[in-house]
């Protein structure tokens, strides 16, 4: 794994995940650029090659390009804070046509730049240029697993 810290984008988002009143903070921070498995509360990212050939996209997969305001990937059961992809134009792609035996991916992106996942709570991570699975955690209860919720 190779983690190096960069400075962010120098654009903010205008989402609700980060409103522009936040904009110096959001100039102001550094985050950490990891190019192997990451956790963010509820979700985890993780480098396709780490998990295929069991999950992947599926042949004839419709792609969209990551707009500039971000895509949301996830929000709480109970309308919580969203987990929200950024990546500068032209520089990210994201599917949701993903094959996934045990039903946990949301969806792949492919990035040539550096990616970032942010959260309002747990904060921003980088992911560096490559191809990466997202997937809702789960936890154990005994002989039980639930989706962890954050």
């Amino acid at each position: 794994m190779n983690l190096t810290t960069v400075p962010s984008p120098p654009t903010a988002p205008t989402t609700p995940t980060m409103p522009t009143t936040l904009d110096h903070l959001w100039r102001s921070m550094r985050v950490p650029v990891v190019d192997g498995l990451q956790a963010q509360g509820d979700l985890l990212v993780i480098p396709l090659s780490v998990v295929a050939p069991a999950v992947g996209v599926w042949a004839g997969a419709g792609w969209t390009d990551v707009p500039p305001e971000g895509v949301e990937l996830l929000r709480s059961g109970a309308g919580g804070n969203p987990h929200t992809l950024l990546a500068e134009p032209g520089t990210c792609r994201w599917t949701t046509t993903v094959r996934d035996p045990d039903v946990l991916a949301i969806g792949v992106f492919e990035a040539t730049a550096v990616a970032y996942l942010l959260h309002p709570e747990h904060g921003a991570v980088g992911c560096a240029p490559g191809t990466y699975v997202v997937r809702r955690q789960r936890e154990r209860d005994g002989h039980r697993a639930r989706l962890v919720a954050d």
